[in-house]
């Protein structure tokens, strides 16, 4: 089940999970890091590191996934385009949904309170 996230609830949304990995490509293969990072007017905020910028060179589009905080409970995945600044990645987010699967529907009631009447994907 996938929930799409509202960018103008983003903030809320991501401020109930923890740490990201973040996933990059060189086109052949997927690269993954896991990273603090910080949303700031809409813009997220991820520590560098040498292959993903490396990546982000020739690939700009790269992944937040942001695991569940409890058992069962929903992932939070940003897509988006990031621009390496020399220090840090900056990262636009292009979408985001809230995700988990069908077999977790036990699991807890999505971030902000969404059940059934969420937009489902």
């Amino acid at each position: 089940m996938s929930i799409a996230v509202d960018p103008d609830a983003l903030a809320e949304t991501v401020a109930g999970f923890g740490s990201a990995h973040v996933l990059s490509t060189d086109g052949t293969k997927v690269r993954t890091v896991c990273a603090d990072v910080t949303l700031a007017e809409g813009v997220f905020h991820v520590p560098r590191s040498r292959h993903t910028a490396l990546n982000v060179e020739s690939h700009p589009a790269i992944t937040l996934l942001f695991p569940p905080t409890e058992h069962h409970g929903y992932s939070l995945i940003v897509d988006g385009d990031a621009q390496d600044t020399g220090t840090e990645l900056l990262l636009a987010p292009t979408s985001a949904v809230l995700h988990r699967p069908a077999a977790h529907a036990d699991g807890p009631v999505a971030p902000g309170g969404c059940e059934d009447d969420c937009r489902h994907l």
